[in-house]
């Protein structure tokens, strides 16, 4: 029996071939498990059920995708039968054999699906991962429990509890699929259900959890809990997979329990938030049908510690770059910076030989100029200063194409005023990079007052590109994150001014989910940047705002930060960070100076006041039409910051009883 289209629901087609019905899940754009979804396959499975003929059947997913997890419509919704356990309990146990033809991404409930089935099969380019803790809950349809059986303990808890993906040639190795297949997906899966027909059939849930060492298993848990400060979700999954040695009924009834429990909590609530959040960012007012301009070679002006990780995050994304600095000594040191760079990743396993030799052949680097003619876009990465940037932007103009981009990495100078000085300032805009570049994800794209539409749009192709995250703001100092950085910064000088300790307003932020306090950041990065800036702006300061000195104080006496063993704290030798009584001393004295009586804080007030000052200046930047929405300022100090993301950004929590 061969040919005929069964549709099971508005999602789910069949197609008979031989005696196994291929089942394709066709629900774009990302094949999620919808009730419609759920409905189809519990649908399939009884006409495989009832059908004397069939003897098996393969599960796969239209287009790129396999399934890449719930429907996010559902999100927050009361739940339709069937519930996703229901039909993967049935795949499980279902008398005949079912396969997955995993043909692309097999994400959360996509991959406990695949998980259950009798035979896994993966083309090359398929991906799969649990990503729940990155919405704040654990897997809730089995994989806390299945996963173990197959990986083992140390791989699950590294897979759940950090939420990565795996290529399919990984995954193979973890035992996670049976075969990767470089032949025909869809016809290997449906030979190999056959063959399974009639015999035994291997169900994850029956299989006993692989013995593994207390020290990897301390290790992995250990690796994952140290990056998630604050977090739920990761710890529970944590618990759950190394409870996976009991009965599968009990493990599944526990992970239930506690993915339900998370998933009514505001953690869960506040990575929802960022979750939707990221997929607005993308759409921007005034760019329906604008396309992009063509990119394929990046100039990059400035080879120092950001122009070299701008060049590496191009590199990665397959972009030609050229590099460019005042000297030939200097390109040359540059071009280095960039290849030890590459080497690293190389050395870590991010990037394999051959990418390594393909990325450093789209590499060049000069002194001059008219090399950088080439560029469809060149991004400028030199010294913050104004006149410097000018004056390069308009040698450009007399180099490069008239319809090449030109981007400023500025962090607080005005772009307005650099794309004014040029032949073509609607060519102009802003690219923001937070160091290191190729690390960090955030990128602030800045639309000038004259930046064309297919500019921005230019800007944000190559962003995506890139693989960052682009929040698109308008032109003020600072722009987004730095403005609100600054009224944060200010706001915990002056509650230092009012009663408050370095270590304590640290320990409270650390206490709410900040990866390090604030007065800690300001001397791992050195206090003489910030000083030079304070310094330039004293002309101009209105003398009738509250300014306060105790910074300004400890930069004069020589406490630059922990490079100098001395800043906000005092560090030993080896860099271990301790409380300085000279500080102290130093804080005192500037109030008694103003005659302020210093007050207590608790953590709460303290946190209160910051999240206010922050919240504030966000609405601010509404107001102005810097910003697009709350949930970009959100994403800006999330990504750039260090903002807890379980606590769902400033914005959001402003928001959120406590």
């Amino acid at each position: 029996m061969s040919g005929g289209s069964l549709a099971f629901s508005g999602s789910v087609r069949g197609e008979l071939r031989q005696a196994v019905l291929l089942v394709t899940i066709d629900n774009p754009p990302v094949n999620a498990l919808s009730a419609d979804v759920r409905a189809g396959l519990m649908a399939a499975l009884d006409q495989v059920e009832r059908s004397v003929e069939i003897r098996a059947m393969v599960i796969t997913g239209a287009g790129k995708t396999f399934i890449g997890g719930a429907d996010i419509r559902e999100f927050g919704k009361p739940s339709v039968d069937p519930i996703l356990p229901t039909v993967i309990e049935r795949i499980e146990v279902f008398a005949k054999p079912v396969a997955a033809a995993i043909n692309g991404a097999a994400l959360g409930g996509g991959l406990e699906l695949a998980l259950a089935c009798h035979h896994r099969i993966a083309a090359p380019v398929a991906q799969m991962g649990l990503p729940e803790v990155k919405l704040g809950i654990v897997p809730g349809a089995g994989g806390t429990q299945r996963l173990p059986r197959l990986a083992g303990i140390p791989a699950a808890i590294d897979l759940i509890g950090s939420g990565r993906s795996v290529k399919a040639a990984e995954a193979s190795s973890l035992g996670i699929i049976d075969a990767v297949s470089k032949a025909d997906l869809i016809e290997t899966a449906i030979a190999a259900a056959t063959a399974l027909a009639g015999h035994d059939l291997r169900r994850t849930g029956s299989l006993a959890v692989p013995s593994a060492e207390p020290t990897d298993v301390e290790k992995a848990r250990s690796k994952i809990l140290k990056k998630v400060r604050g977090q739920q979700a990761p710890s529970e999954a944590i618990r759950l997979v190394e409870m996976a040695t009991r009965a599968i009924a009990e493990g599944l009834a526990d992970e239930r329990d506690t993915f339900l429990r998370l998933r009514d909590s505001e953690q869960a609530a506040a990575l929802r938030h960022v979750f939707f959040a990221e997929r607005q960012a993308s759409k921007v007012e005034g760019l329906d049908g604008i396309e992009p301009r063509p990119v394929e070679t990046i100039g990059i002006c400035g080879l120092g510690l950001m122009g070299s990780g701008i060049a590496v995050a191009a590199l990665g994304a397959g972009y030609r770059v050229i590099g460019l600095d005042q000297t030939g000594e200097a390109a040359e040191r540059g071009r280095q910076g960039i290849i030890a760079l590459l080497e690293r990743n190389l050395s870590s396993g991010r990037l394999d030989q051959a990418g390594f030799e393909a990325q450093t052949t789209r590499l060049s680097v000069t002194a001059q100029d008219l090399d950088l003619a080439p560029s469809d876009l060149v991004i400028e990465a030199v010294f913050d200063d104004l006149d410097v940037k000018v004056d390069l932007f308009r040698r450009l103009d007399r180099v490069l194409r008239p319809d090449a981009v030109l981007a400023t990495n500025t962090s607080y100078l005005n772009p307005d005023e650099i794309a004014a000085s040029t032949l073509h300032p609607e060519r102009v805009l802003g690219l923001h990079f937070f160091s290191p570049a190729h690390v960090m994800r955030l990128l602030e794209v800045v639309r000038c007052g004259k930046t064309a539409p297919d500019v921005l749009a230019t800007g944000l192709a190559v962003a995506k590109k890139l693989r960052k995250l682009a929040v698109v703001t308008g032109v003020t100092e600072g722009f987004i994150g730095n403005r609100i950085f600054s009224a944060y910064r200010r706001e915990a000088e002056f509650l230092l001014e009012d009663g408050a300790l370095p270590h304590e307003i640290d320990a409270a932020l650390e206490s709410y989910g900040f990866p390090m306090g604030l007065f800690a950041v300001y001397d791992m990065a050195g206090l003489e940047i910030a000083w030079a800036r304070r310094k330039r702006q004293a002309a101009g300061r209105n003398p009738s705002e509250r300014y306060v000195e105790i910074a300004d104080r400890l930069c004069e006496a020589g406490r630059l930060g922990q490079k100098a063993g001395r800043g906000w704290y005092a560090y030993n030798p080896d860099g271990k960070r301790q409380l300085d009584p000279e500080v102290t001393a130093f804080i005192e004295n500037c109030r008694a100076e103003k005659g302020i009586t210093p007050c207590s804080f608790t953590a709460e007030e303290i946190v209160k006041r910051l999240l206010a000052a922050m919240s504030y200046e966000g609405r601010r930047l509404l107001d102005e039409d810097i910003a697009s929405r709350e949930s970009d300022i959100d994403l800006v100090m999330i990504n750039g910051y260090g903002f807890p993301a379980q606590k769902g950004g400033p914005m959001f929590a402003a928001q959120t009883p406590r």
